[in-house]
């Protein structure tokens, strides 16, 4: 039985969903990467992510959409990605239930290091509810 944590990927950019498989591949993680808010949505009961990262500026429907309908469903941890710098953006992300927010560029030693932290404290919510 295969116990990698999951951690979903939603980009619609190609060359960001190679670079985010095979981090978080080398990291020890389960990537599954999709291209659309979509098919994260129809995805996300059926593989139970331990985490999701979520770009922002995707078409319809945008990271913004898909957070919110993302939480009417599930509580999973999720990380915001996005190319936009926006504070008013980055409070609404977190309004709306995002667990953190990262701007691009960014390092994939940082990123790793939040997605670390994010499911500790996962872990740890699920032991001491």
């Amino acid at each position: 039985m295969n116990n990698r944590q999951r951690i979903m990927v939603v980009d619609d950019d190609q060359n960001m969903l190679r670079i985010l498989n095979r981090t978080l591949e080398l990291e020890g993680y389960d990537a599954i990467v999709v291209a659309d808010g979509n098919s994260a949505l129809s995805l996300l009961e059926n593989i139970s992510p331990d985490l999701v990262i979520l770009d922002i500026m995707m078409p319809e429907p945008d990271g913004i959409r898909t957070l919110e309908l993302i939480r009417e469903r599930s509580n999973v941890p999720v990380i915001m990605l996005t190319a936009m710098n926006e504070e008013r953006t980055m409070e609404r992300s977190l309004s709306l239930g995002a667990d953190d927010y990262v701007r691009k560029p960014f390092s994939t030693k940082s990123l790793i290091a939040r997605i670390r932290a994010k499911l500790r404290r996962a872990r740890h919510e699920v032991l001491q509810p």
